[in-house]
């Protein structure tokens, strides 16, 4: 088991970090030359900067049992086809049952943005979201 991070504008890197390196997993941090990551003892790979270059290099990367954090729904979706388990920044774990309605989600948000319209960004982060996403991981990785 590996723990591969999206860490283009992962806002819980960090909390992953830490509660890989507990755990005595794997974690590798992927991110483009525009969000550079040094942590000790984390392998990271950097990619050119491109669309979709981090989730390209994340999907190929991935492997069955792995874990796979990211709030990006389609490369989650990529992930979920390759047996990867799959959890957000606030501690969703993604799944066959909810990742197409999330899909069309992001889809009709894309419409609206599109034609004009406007959506909600997301929420200021807070430290119930932080805890919410560990307990997750800590659940994810214990099995």
């Amino acid at each position: 088991m590996t723990v591969l991070i999206d860490a283009d504008g992962c806002p819980v890197v960090d909390i992953t970090v830490k509660t890989a390196n507990q755990a005595g997993i794997e974690c590798v941090i992927i991110c483009d030359t525009s969000h550079i990551f040094e942590k000790p003892g984390i392998k990271t790979v950097i990619v050119s900067k491109g669309n979709d270059s981090v989730d390209f290099a994340l999907v190929n990367m991935a492997q069955k049992g792995d874990i796979v954090v990211t709030q990006d729904y389609g490369l989650a979706a990529m992930c979920l086809a390759r047996g990867a388990v799959c959890v957000n920044q606030n501690g969703m774990i993604y799944s066959d049952g909810n990742i197409d309605s999330l899909l069309m989600q992001r889809y009709t948000s894309k419409k609206i943005r599109m034609s004009g319209g406007r959506t909600k960004g997301p929420a200021k982060r807070t430290q119930e979201q932080d805890k919410a996403f560990e307990q997750t991981l800590k659940e994810l990785i214990s099995g």
